[in-house]
């Protein structure tokens, strides 16, 4: 496969908007471990190779368990996932599959149990960020296998 174009040379204020929200997502106070988690899931479900592996990379740079990363497409069928874990995953599933119905009640109501209205909001945004880049490295094809963690 082919990549279509490298879209942050072609438009690079679109980039620099993405970049925007991105660290506004990155230091929202939330666990990375977490956002990595949720990086990952909605990676799998839009299946974005690019962002797979850049992910998937990230999180065990930070100390996350082959397994965890392993099961994270069947995270309802295992153990290896915290309550507050498994409302962030719910929710992120809901908000990206979004065009098969609106967020469940009680996907929502899980998660405001395991969230404050901020971090609720802030956990949302980070899902929307990485369905947005999801979307553009699907889309125009970014290679995966040559993103290295930083410091690495």
């Amino acid at each position: 496969m082919q990549p279509r174009l490298e879209y942050g040379k072609v438009a690079p204020a679109a980039m620099q908007a993405m970049y925007a929200i991105n660290n506004y997502s990155k230091n929202c106070g939330l666990e990375p471990s977490l956002l990595e988690l949720i990086k990952i899931r909605a990676s799998q479900l839009n299946h974005c190779a690019y962002c797979l592996d850049m992910h998937t990379k990230d999180a065990r740079a930070m100390g996350e368990s082959e397994q965890r990363l392993y099961a994270l497409s069947a995270w309802q069928e295992t153990p290896f996932y915290t309550a507050r874990e498994r409302a962030a995953l719910a929710l992120t599933e809901a908000v990206t599959l979004i065009a098969d119905g609106p967020v469940a009640d009680e996907v929502y109501e899980q998660a405001r149990q395991h969230f404050t209205d901020e971090e609720l909001v802030n956990l949302t945004m980070n899902i929307v960020t990485i369905n947005g880049w999801n979307r553009l490295s699907v889309t125009f094809r970014t290679l995966p296998g040559t993103y290295q963690p930083k410091g690495k």
